[in-house]
């Protein structure tokens, strides 16, 4: 008997010929529809997927628009119910799509849900068990390079990860799409933040279990890159989300927050990086583009707003002694 089709499967793919066949070749076993959103790769990976997996839906585009775009062109082109991210470097178990489906047909609620996402490389290890954001203005993955066994337990988390994490697709309608201003890094911390702003939730489902190998396409955990990006949009996911009293409740730890990531970047040979990001992001914060993007106060999400400050400090707290 046929499987009703109730997710689509949204992967963006720059350059990935390194992994996007073996990432494929699991997938188009689950019940799912696939789009690969393709910008503008040169490798030979466009023309694998094209040739090798003709059941998948390959969208091309003319350069690389980022990780953002790119996503948001394979939700507007998807149907169903359910639009799950997958990162291009990852690996799934079997089951993965209905594991991701199941907790979410239950309370209309959940926004999203995250993936158990191991080490490719390792996979006694943990990659990422649900997205937390702190006071101090970091994101952090839970779970992240300890053995997975600890991490076999639903909970709620602040937002779920891009690599692998399902949305309830109607809910985009309510609080937008992926921030294109982000490029990539941190805008799945920005889509989770909007929607509890929104009185929504996301929970970690360790039933769901991906191997990610991790900076496929970027290269090592720490570089030029990824700093300057993640800089420049952890200023402007501040900026974007919180209303100015909370900014400026908040301003002191986001100022201890970036001074101690300039001195860890800085001795790791990118400080300029970290800080050419920062001021691009403040840029970002005052441009006619960045305010546009801005959350808008609405007095109705007062009590989401306070729920999310208290988890702020709380999660602040745990990073601190962990």
């Amino acid at each position: 008997m046929e499987q009703k089709i109730q997710s689509t499967v949204v992967i963006p793919n720059y350059n990935g010929i390194k992994y996007i066949e073996k990432c494929l070749a699991a997938l188009v076993k689950e019940p799912a529809h696939i789009i690969v959103v393709d910008n503008g790769s040169d490798d030979g990976s466009r023309e694998a997927v094209q040739k090798n997996f003709p059941e998948v839906e390959l969208i091309c585009l003319d350069r690389n628009y980022g990780f953002c775009k790119a996503v948001n062109v394979g939700i507007a082109n998807s149907k169903t119910t359910y639009v799950i991210l997958l990162n291009n470097d990852t690996e799934i178990e079997a089951g993965f799509v209905r594991a991701l489906e199941q907790p979410l047909m239950w309370r209309g609620e959940i926004f999203s849900g995250a993936a158990q996402i191991r080490n490719l490389h390792h996979p006694e290890l943990m990659d990422d068990a649900g997205d937390y954001y702190c006071a101090l203005g970091w994101a952090f993955a839970w779970g992240k390079d300890k053995p997975y066994q600890g991490y076999q337990r639903t909970r709620r988390i602040f937002a779920g990860c891009g690599a692998a994490v399902i949305y309830r697709r109607k809910i985009f309608d309510e609080i937008g799409m992926m921030d294109e201003n982000h490029f990539a890094y941190l805008e799945d911390i920005d889509l989770g933040y909007r929607a509890r702003i929104h009185g929504y939730y996301n929970i970690y489902i360790p039933k769901a279990v991906v191997y990610h190998a991790g900076s496929g396409v970027s290269g090592s955990r720490h570089n030029s890159f990824k700093v300057r990006l993640s800089a420049q949009n952890s200023i402007y996911l501040a900026y974007k989300n919180m209303p100015l009293l909370q900014l400026l409740l908040n301003m002191p730890f986001l100022l201890i927050g970036l001074a101690v990531k300039m001195l860890f970047f800085a001795k790791k040979g990118l400080g300029m990086d970290y800080a050419a990001g920062l001021c691009k992001g403040l840029k970002l914060c005052f441009s006619e583009e960045g305010r546009a993007h801005k959350v808008r106060f609405r007095k109705e999400y007062l009590y989401d707003y306070i729920v999310i400050q208290i988890e702020l400090w709380r999660n602040m707290l745990y990073r601190l002694m962990n």
